[in-house]
């Protein structure tokens, strides 16, 4: 055995099929004593209760592996403004009418809002102001 770490990381779980979380428990059957860590992310709120891979995670303490479940919720309007603030350096009071307005265009999912920063950023409808040094929409 290699005494390098092994890490696979797979996302989107909410979408496994059963085959593909088959795989997944046989590979975590075989690496018990090996240096592997396994990182899996998924959406609960899109998986139904009877989902595999909830049987699978319920399952691993089987297989003498330590697993830890983190969950993320979604940004509230203050997170969503003070991100905001810390990414264009402006004080939490002059982002907070955009920080609205991304807060309801996302519904605070993190993914669509740094989606949506890229976006107004491309479409250059948030824009950095040389002559005034900083950035405005």
């Amino acid at each position: 055995p290699s005494s390098r770490p092994v890490v696979l990381f797979l996302d989107d779980l909410q979408w496994a099929d059963i085959a593909s979380i088959t795989v997944i428990r046989q590979i975590l059957e075989s690496s018990r004593s090996s240096r592997f860590l396994l990182v899996g992310s998924c959406r609960n709120d899109e998986m139904s209760d009877d989902h595999p891979i909830w049987n699978l995670i319920s399952s691993v303490q089987k297989f003498d592996v330590n697993a830890t479940i983190i969950n993320m919720s979604q940004l509230d309007k203050y997170l969503v403004n003070e991100m905001l603030s810390d990414a264009l350096c402006l004080f939490p009071r002059d982002t907070r009418p955009l920080a609205d307005i991304l807060y309801h265009k996302t519904k605070g999912n993190p993914l669509f809002f740094s989606r949506l920063m890229v976006s107004l950023s491309r479409d250059v409808l948030l824009r950095f102001n040389l002559s005034r040094r900083r950035w405005e929409w």
